[in-house]
């Protein structure tokens, strides 16, 4: 045993050094764990936590290595607090063993007490079959936290590697993740195991690759290209998050006037014609600051537009309906996208801007028999639920159910606005007149005359904003080149809203 200071030094330092020793080879290309985190984090921030733990002693009574297989800590991002925390797949191959999830836990406890978001980079094979309940049990201990932490703090999945199993549900509870094409995998069932059982032949990434998650699922929210695309996506998103749902999203210098005014194009932006189509994100970015948009599942349900962005420095969320995919109307996919959106939003006081055309939610026997009625309406229930301030631009269709739950002033929008080229309306004019004249048309000498007649003094009425403008529905119809000035306004009038809810326990499905 050493006795004296120097040797002690030397026996810290030499149990340091195999601490950080890598377990074993890394796939090609990858960074290991410390390495992901330090590419993270601002340079030189970064303080581990938990780097002489070690795993449990194996049946023989061998001591397990140090870490366990996980990196935790805390540092900054452009000098903001971080929790973070790295799976090291060359050390039982990223598995959760007992003492890796003690140290995830404990990471995650922190992250609450000090109320700073939480950054979990994945890449491991799940429980470690080798610790039996144990691990079974830190899993559920995890998303104990997840739930807790979940409203209260940003929490953000990056998946680098595997992460099946268990490990899948930890990441669908946080707020967004992160997946890298072509290197990312999520799944709870394996392409091996689901042959033995159901006889099903798939591949790793057809099941639960990147892409399929981005594109035909929906459980991760961005594709990154590589490891250093994934981190960089990472910083971007937290730029726009509180800390904690107790201090206001961060603020920034508003930005500067440019030469060309961008609203000036809005005026030509939509169609004559009702039915074509134009691109959502040309109106977005005229209106937000140097038109940035990060969207949010932009891969995922495209007939809704979900972003974060910067109005006179301070963020959004912004919800718009996507004419260029199928019309912009409202399927149970996007319906869900938008919902859990709207929820985090109102969660860390983000204010709401939603842009509206929308033909209403989408009929079928696929989509009745799917549960468009009770997904449906979780849009309804998260716009109804939001207490932060929400502006609302009709900027073409607003049919049906789809007004009622595009930020309409009955679900509770602070400011709602419509271009001269909005229709608020039970439905389109050839639908309503052929629903309202059907006997009409049927005994009239000349049905296509009358049927256009009709027609046309329908859109004279209801197929204009002003119907809705008289009710008090919508507070000002503007001139399309005046809606960033609008929305401006409207936000800094709002900037002090004050509207709690009575407290509930649940709601019905925070997700």
């Amino acid at each position: 045993m050493p006795d004296g200071t120097a040797e002690r030094l030397a026996g810290l330092e030499s149990r340091r050094t195999r601490a950080v020793a890598p377990g074993g080879p890394r796939r090609r290309g990858e960074h290991g764990a410390r390495e992901r985190i330090n590419l993270l984090l601002d340079v030189g921030s970064f303080t581990e936590t938990g780097l002489f733990v070690r795993g449990r002693p194996a049946g023989d009574g061998a001591r397990g290595p140090y870490g366990d297989g996980v990196v935790t800590g805390y540092g900054t991002v452009d000098g903001r607090p971080v929790c973070v925390f790295a799976q090291d797949s060359t050390v039982f191959g990223g598995s959760m063993g007992e003492a890796f999830g003690e140290k995830t836990i404990a990471l995650m406890d922190l992250a609450l007490k000090t109320g700073c978001p939480v950054v979990g980079l994945n890449d491991g094979g799940g429980a470690r079959i080798q610790e039996g309940v144990a691990s079974l049990a830190l899993y559920a201990e995890l998303v104990r936290r997840n739930v807790q932490a979940s409203g209260v703090i940003p929490q953000i999945s990056v998946v680098l590697g595997p992460c099946a199993g268990g490990a899948a549900y930890s990441p669908a509870i946080t707020d967004f993740t992160v997946m890298v094409d072509g290197a990312s995998h999520m799944f709870v069932t394996g392409p091996d195991v689901i042959e033995t059982v159901t006889g099903e032949r798939t591949s790793a990434e057809e099941l639960g690759g990147a892409r399929a998650s981005n594109t035909v699922n929906g459980n991760a929210h961005f594709l990154a290209a590589d490891e250093m695309d994934a981190l960089d996506t990472v910083r971007d998103l937290l730029s726009y998050l509180p800390a904690n749902n107790l201090e206001p999203p961060p603020r920034y210098a508003p930005a500067a006037a440019g030469a060309a005014d961008p609203g000036a194009r809005l005026d030509e932006i939509v169609p004559d014609r009702l039915a074509q189509a134009y691109d959502m994100r040309d109106v977005l970015r005229a209106v937000v600051d140097d038109g940035e948009l990060l969207e949010i599942q932009e891969l995922f349900a495209p007939n809704i537009v979900c972003a974060l962005a910067l109005v006179e420095g301070a963020p959004v969320g912004v919800v718009a309906n996507q004419p260029l995919h199928a019309a912009g109307v409202l399927d149970i996919d996007a319906s869900e996208k938008a919902a859990r959106f709207v929820r985090f939003c109102d969660a860390f006081g983000i204010p709401l801007l939603t842009f509206a055309d929308v033909p209403g939610y989408l009929s079928g026997v696929r989509q009745e028999q799917g549960g468009i009625i009770r997904r449906g309406a979780k849009l309804l229930y998260a716009y109804a639920e939001a207490t932060v301030p929400k502006v609302t631009v009709v900027v073409r269709k607003a049919y049906g159910g789809g007004y009622a739950v595009m930020g309409s002033k009955h679900l509770g929008a602070d400011v709602n606005l419509a271009w001269p080229t909005a229709r608020i309306a039970v439905m389109g004019a050839e639908g309503a007149v052929g629903v309202l004249h059907r006997r009409e048309l049927a005994a009239a000498d000349d049905p296509d005359a009358l049927r256009a007649r009709l027609i046309a003094a329908y859109e004279s009425t209801h197929g204009t904003p002003y119907l809705a403008a008289e009710r008090g529905y919508v507070d000002a119809v503007i001139a399309p080149r005046d809606t960033r000035a609008h929305v401006c306004r409207a936000l800094r009038a709002l900037r002090g809203k004050r509207a709690p809810m009575p407290e509930r326990r649940h709601g019905n499905i925070p997700l």
